[in-house]
């Protein structure tokens, strides 16, 4: 129920879903632009609930800290596989 309770907040999964889309470490100014530039405090919350959770880690660089899915992330989304496989299939058939 905690991971519910954790997929469940609102943006938590689009942020998953743009550090998986990325493919690489991204800074936070430009995880907020492609999040269609939702509050600074809402990410910055999502991202710190994400990190205590293990789904996602920050690394330091001499620019700015980066963000990334841990290998749990990459799990977490693996798993998820099959519900956009089942929701791409619902919505062609509305």
């Amino acid at each position: 129920m905690a991971a519910l309770d954790l997929l469940g907040r609102r943006w938590t999964l689009r942020v998953i879903w743009e550090l998986h889309r990325n493919g690489a470490p991204i800074g936070f100014r430009d995880l907020q632009r492609r999040c269609d530039d939702m509050s600074s405090s809402v990410l910055s919350t999502r991202l710190t609930e994400l990190r205590e959770a293990g789904i996602a880690a920050s690394t330091s660089t001499a620019a700015q800290p980066v963000w990334h899915l841990t290998a749990l992330g990459d799990d977490l989304v693996t798993a998820m596989g099959p519900l956009l496989d089942w929701s791409r299939a619902w919505a062609e058939r509305r």
